[in-house]
């Protein structure tokens, strides 16, 4: 005879009114700054771009779309926070900080890393000890 055992799902208190309302400021600042800037570019013809930027222009116009719908779902969405987060703190580090100690940037690598800085705000707004304890600590889904 075997034992049944029943998984239980580690219990995370639900995020305060106050914090989803900052996260939507974070998704709402993520989304009209890529679509300011990012949606020009697949309107008016992303198929003349070169290749790299065309692929960057509907990666970025893809991510405003779902920071539009973190305004609905703020807890859904948040690996889209921490997504932004990552890939701008990552290119900074390596690019844009070895660039400024070997003596300093170029005028585009000097604009990316500006634009990249408005990360602060999402870091910001990001609840990171709920991330720790939903993607870290709680248990995962299972395997088998």
């Amino acid at each position: 005879m075997s034992t049944l055992t029943v998984e239980r799902p580690a219990i995370t208190p639900p995020l305060p009114l106050h914090r989803l309302h900052l996260m939507r400021a974070g998704y709402l600042l993520m989304g009209l700054g890529l679509a300011l800037v990012k949606w020009p570019l697949i309107v008016n013809g992303a198929d003349s771009l070169p290749l790299f930027e065309g692929v960057v222009a509907c990666l970025l116009t893809a991510m405003s779309l779902l920071a539009f719908l973190g305004l609905r779902y703020p807890v859904k969405l948040l690996p889209l926070l921490v997504f932004e987060s990552a890939w701008k703190l990552l290119w900074l580090a390596v690019v844009a900080l070895p660039q400024a100690a070997a003596g300093g940037l170029d005028a585009a690598t000097r604009e990316v890393a500006f634009n990249c800085s408005v990360v602060l705000v999402i870091i910001a707004v990001t609840p990171w000890r709920y991330v720790w304890q939903q993607y870290t600590t709680a248990q995962g889904d299972r395997w088998r």
